[in-house]
C-alpha cells in the first residue's frame, strides 16, 4: 500500500518517478519523515527565475484536491525550494469552464501582481513529468490554520481584503477558507485559483467579513492604478479578450461603488466552505 502521510490536516501520497510518470511507492522517505520543508526566504522574482528555470522532481501527490495536485521538490543549485505541480492531464472536465484550468492559476499570479497585491504564490506555466502543467512555490505553512483562524487576527485584515478584491476581480469560483494560508513567516498567501476568470458572475467565496463597507483608499487606488495602466502581456495572453473585458469591467465596478462586495442572495459560498 502507498505510503499515506498525515501531516497536520494534509495528506500526500508519496510516488517516484519511472519512465517520466510518477507511481505510487512505499520507499520514497521513511514513513516518520515530514514530506513538506521549511525553506528560507526568497522573493518574488527570483521564485518566478527558479520556478521558470528548473527542473523539478515529484514528491507525493496531495490527496485533498479535487484535480491532480502534486508536492514536487525543485531541483536547483542555488535555492532550496518546494512547489505545487498540477499538470493539465489532470484536470477533471467541467462543464461550465474550458481545458486548460492550470493557466488560470497562472494567470491568478499575474493579476495579483498587475494590482501590486503580493497575495498569489509566485506561478509559472511549465513541463513537467505529466507534461504541460502550472507550477506554484509551495507555501510552507500548518495546514490546520485557514482563513477563519487567520481573520481572528487584526494585523492581517489589510492582506484579507486584498484577498476578497482580489476575488471579486478575478471572479473566484471556490474561494474555500483552506485556500487562505498563513505561512510560517506570517504571510497571508490565496492558492487554488483555478476556477477563476469566467466571463459570466460566479463568485463563490468565504469572505464577506466586510460586505457593504468602505473599500480603504490605499485599495482603491490600486484598483485605479490598475485599470489606468495596460494590462500587461503577461496577464492577456493567459486569457481571451472577453475575459479580459469582464475583468476590468468588475475592477471599474467595485471602484464606481467604492463598498465591497455583497451577497444579497446568500448563495455565494463555495462548498464546503474549508
Amino acid at each position: 500500500m502507498p505510503a499515506v502521510h498525515h501531516v497536520r490536516s494534509a495528506e500526500i501520497q508519496l510516488t517516484t518517478q519511472t519512465a517520466g510518470a510518477p507511481v505510487p511507492t512505499n520507499t520514497t522517505m521513511g514513513t516518520n519523515e515530514e514530506p513538506f520543508r521549511d525553506r528560507d526566504p526568497i522573493s518574488n522574482d527570483d521564485a518566478v527565475k527558479v520556478l521558470e528555470r528548473s527542473d523539478f522532481e515529484i514528491v507525493g501527490k496531495m490527496l485533498w484536491s479535487s484535480n491532480a495536485t502534486y508536492l514536487v521538490n525543485v531541483v536547483d543549485d542555488e535555492f532550496a525550494l518546494q512547489g505545487i505541480y498540477k499538470p493539465a492531464k489532470g484536470e477533471r472536465p467541467l462543464w461550465d469552464f474550458p481545458d486548460g484550468l492550470y493557466l488560470r492559476e497562472v494567470a491568478a499570479y499575474q493579476l495579483a501582481v498587475n494590482l501590486g497585491w503580493d497575495i498569489v504564490p509566485p506561478t509559472v506555466r511549465c513541463e513537467g513529468p505529466m507534461g504541460v502543467g502550472s507550477l506554484q512555490l509551495f507555501v510552507p505553512c500548518d495546514f490546520d490554520i485557514h482563513y477563519f483562524h487567520i481573520l481572528e487576527d487584526p494585523i492581517n485584515q489589510l492582506t484579507l481584503q486584498k484577498v476578497c478584491l482580489f476575488d471579486y476581480v478575478a471572479n473566484s469560483t471556490d474561494r474555500k477558507g483552506g485556500h487562505c494560508l498563513l505561512s510560517n513567516d506570517g504571510k497571508v498567501w490565496a492558492i487554488d485559483n483555478g476556477l477563476t476568470f469566467h466571463v459570466d458572475f460566479k463568485l463563490r467565496t468565504v469572505i464577506w467579513d466586510w460586505a457593504g463597507l468602505e473599500i480603504p483608499e490605499e485599495l482603491l487606488s490600486d484598483l485605479r492604478s490598475f485599470i489606468e495602466r495596460p494590462v500587461t502581456d503577461n496577464l492577456s495572453s493567459l486569457l481571451t479578450g472577453d475575459e479580459v473585458a469582464a475583468m476590468m469591467h468588475r475592477a471599474r465596478g467595485l471602484i464606481h461603488a467604492g463598498h465591497f462586495p455583497s451577497d444579497h442572495s446568500g448563495t455565494r459560498y463555495p462548498w464546503p466552505v474549508i
